[in-house]
């Protein structure tokens, strides 16, 4: 399979998706590190795809999303966004609806 099916399908089998440089148990960058900790909070399940294990997933990523950086968030298949519209997001409390709105568990009020 080829990296973009490889982010297809990752997209298509979870709710939730974070590419992000490194994992969530080890983030690799401070950006992908913010993420992990907003949706650690919220106690969201998500699947985290380490986006360093090749050249061609780190480009395919941004590809797949028309989107230049790294982390980016996917919802229910929908891309959402990166560490600045994700953090945005959370601290305006959308982020929470978002999530409530697609069908995903937040354990963490807003």
């Amino acid at each position: 399979m080829s990296a973009k099916d490889d982010i297809a399908k990752a997209i298509a089998d979870n709710d939730v998706v974070l590419f992000l440089k490194g994992t969530p148990q080890f983030p690799q960058c401070g950006f992908s590190g913010q993420v992990v900790q907003i949706l650690d909070y919220l106690g969201v399940p998500y699947q985290g795809v380490n986006v360093l294990q090749s050249d061609e997933m780190r480009q395919g990523i941004k590809e797949f999303s028309s989107w230049p950086t790294i982390p980016q968030l996917y919802v229910k298949g929908e891309f959402v966004g990166g560490c600045d519209i994700v953090r945005e997001m959370f601290q305006a409390g959308e982020l929470q609806t978002h999530l409530k709105d697609a069908g995903v568990a937040v354990k963490q009020p807003a």
